[in-house]
């Protein structure tokens, strides 16, 4: 079944496909869009197929978290992981390049300086990774990517071993059978040195255009590690020098106690040679073999990397081996069969053939029936044990914790179902002790994607509610459940809820309204309110305006401002002219101004008390302001009796 993904396919709402780059044994690889983050990134999904097999999802899983935690120049970034349409994907860094496969393919046996480079680049990622307890397990030249400039950058941490193995059983063989180490291929535990033999072959297939070991089959090789030494890069590439040649040799060292201690004595002894390479002094030790190589670098014969080889026929050139130094692949030195260091060369030929005897043995030529193994992926353990045990098969059980498989469910078996095994053989089977615990992580005030990948990097499933929150920023997190810092099993789900922003309601209209009154109904539609004043012919008080307009939808909390009427500050001033002092000065002071009377005498009764003139007379004044009013008074005693008889003028005597 075609499982490729068609162009402007959209990814888990975030990842738009452009096109397909590449696939594997177990992924398509596609270059996308990131559209959130408007960048391309390598988007690596793994087949539907394998979504359901806890191994594979396993060691996808791992592949992104071991990635992950590698920051480093020479490692592919990874960005993000996730689960989509019944699969899971990672998100790492595109780089525009090839593998080095493809230049190893395309260009041949490359200039040992261009080589040594390359290889110096791959040994400082896994020096990073080794000093963070994470052992690749599968490099080889399909898992490095070079750029246009040479540099160069591991990927593909999908078996990577990140302490110990929770994915490795007694007996399993785990990466590609051409660049296993020998311990690898027995199913032994792996180190560093098994990631540097690796590195080994990767020098050795750059310098010769070849891998040192290829067969038929996956098992063929496998054995031919074990066994067989390689032939000299040099016989393959001629400006290959003798030391170069010493390097690789050691690199491919049986024993991993004979390999290089690490990752930092591998790349010194590189440098080395990359220093007289670009001198054009390479040979200027005097070196002109591999075993003189060996002694030029101060390795001790035993420490050399040479002492693991024996002649084989075909290899043009080799080397054989006697007392722990190397000679050219003509003929064994001839020695005194009576003679100490004899005896020793033909008990350690003996030894070898016994030990390849074992191993093919082992492997392919084991007594006893064969027999099928059944299928008991997906079962529970004690109808696995059962079943197994009724077909003829002792049973080793091992656990580990699977998110994706229910506790006592069996998830991996080795040998596999439906393949032949010895009768009364050991089938072991991985069975799962559930998906393990973890703490809820502190999501609360973080973006909805950002909350979500942590919590999916936490082993969680995550639902999304939404609610409205004037103090939390639109889609962030307002809340989480389960608590934060509570332990949850694996797998669970885990809700948050993200804030979709203030709730917005219409705003209603306060027109003609009191102040008051108008308060009052913004205030329980959830509005603060502002209030300004505005003179006008209106009521004091009366609103005469408001914004946001009716019918507006604003958030609820947001503040709405109306404007009331209030008295003009100028007026116009009554006339009072002819009325009573006690009415003018009602009508003024009601006007808003100060009244100030002034009496006049007056000679008739009649405009006694009566406002005889003002000032100003009309006109606009504001309020608060003087009113000057003159107000009639009369007083009796000045008015003349008109009965009494006037008193005669006095008239002067001449």
């Amino acid at each position: 079944m075609d499982e490729r993904l068609a162009t402007e396919t959209i990814v888990d709402g975030r990842y738009r496909i452009l096109e397909r780059i590449g696939s594997g044994g177990m992924a398509d690889v596609y270059r996308a869009e990131d559209l959130q983050l408007g960048r391309d990134v390598a988007l690596k999904i793994l087949y539907r197929r394998f979504s359901q097999d806890g191994e594979f999802v396993e060691r996808f899983r791992r592949e992104a978290s071991s990635a992950a935690g590698l920051q480093h120049p020479h490692v592919v970034s990874v960005y993000d992981r996730g689960e989509w349409d019944g699969t899971y994907y990672i998100a790492m860094e595109h780089l525009e390049g090839r593998s080095l496969k493809q230049v190893v393919l395309a260009e041949g046996p490359l200039a040992p300086a261009r080589a040594v480079d390359l290889v110096i680049q791959i040994l400082r990622a896994a020096k990073f990774a080794h000093k963070r307890g994470i052992i690749h397990r599968d490099l080889k030249p399909h898992n490095v990517i070079v750029d246009g400039e040479d540099r160069a950058k591991v990927t593909d941490f999908g078996i990577a071993l990140a302490g110990v193995s929770d994915m490795t059983q007694t007996g399993s063989i785990m990466g590609t059978a051409q660049y296993l180490s020998p311990e690898q291929a027995q199913g032994h535990p792996v180190t560093g040195q098994s990631d540097l033999y690796a590195i080994g072959v990767i020098l050795f297939e750059l310098l010769t255009g070849r891998i040192p070991f290829d067969g038929d089959s996956a098992v063929t090789i496998a054995l031919k590690q074990v066994n067989e030494p390689p032939a000299l890069p040099s016989s393959f590439n001629g400006t290959v020098t003798p030391d170069l040649d010493a390097i690789v040799f050691r690199a491919l060292e049986k024993d991993p106690a004979r390999r290089f201690a690490d990752a930092d004595q591998f790349i010194a002894a590189l440098e080395e040679v990359a220093a007289h390479l670009a001198d054009g002094t390479a040979g200027s030790t005097g070196v002109t073999s591999v075993a003189g190589a060996a002694v030029a670098y101060g390795l001790p014969p035993a420490e050399s990397g040479l002492s693991q080889h024996t002649q084989v026929s075909g290899q043009i050139p080799t080397v054989s081996a006697y007392d722990g130094y190397a000679y050219p692949a003509t003929a064994p030195p001839e020695l005194d069969p009576d003679r100490e260091d004899a005896q020793r060369w033909w008990i350690a030929l003996l030894a070898g053939l016994l030990v390849a005897g074992l191993v093919i043995g082992a492997l392919l030529l084991s007594g006893g029936d064969k027999v099928t193994v059944p299928q008991v992926v997906g079962v529970d353990e004690a109808s696995a044990v059962t079943r197994l045990r009724a077909d003829g098969f002792d049973t080793d059980i091992t656990t580990k914790n699977d998110p994706n498989a229910p506790k006592g469910q069996v998830i991996g078996q080795i040998p596999s179902g439906n393949s032949e095994a010895d009768k009364g053989s050991t089938v072991t089977l991985t069975v799962s002790d559930g998906p393990g615990t973890a703490t809820v992580p502190r999501v609360v005030g973080d973006g909805r994607l950002v909350a979500t990948k942590k919590l999916r990097d936490a082993g969680f499933l995550v639902r999304e509610e939404e609610d409205f929150s004037a103090d939390v920023g639109e889609n962030r997190v307002i809340s989480v459940e389960p608590g934060q810092g509570e332990a949850l099993e694996k797998g669970s789900t885990v809700t948050i809820v993200v804030s979709s922003g203030a709730e917005r309601v219409d705003v209603p209209s306060v027109l003609r309204q009191s102040r008051e009154d108008a308060q009052a109904t913004l205030e329980d539609a959830g509005f603060e309110v502002s209030v300004r004043e505005m003179e006008s012919e209106e009521d004091v008080g009366t609103v005469l305006s408001q914004d946001p307009k009716a019918g507006t939808a604003r958030p609820k909390g947001s503040r709405v401002t109306i404007t009331v009427a209030k008295a003009s500050e100028a007026v116009d001033v009554p006339n009072v002219v002819g009325q009573s002092s006690a009415e003018a000065t009602a009508a003024l002071s009601g006007a808003g101004f100060t009244v100030l009377p002034r009496d006049q005498e007056v000679d008739s009764p009649d405009e006694d008390g009566v406002v005889l003139a003002q000032n100003p007379a009309s006109g606009k004044l504001k309020r608060g302001e003087r009113v000057t009013i003159t107000v009639g008074k009369f007083s009796p005693e000045l008015d003349p009796d008109p009965t009494a008889t006037p008193e005669p003028t006095p008239t002067a005597t001449p």
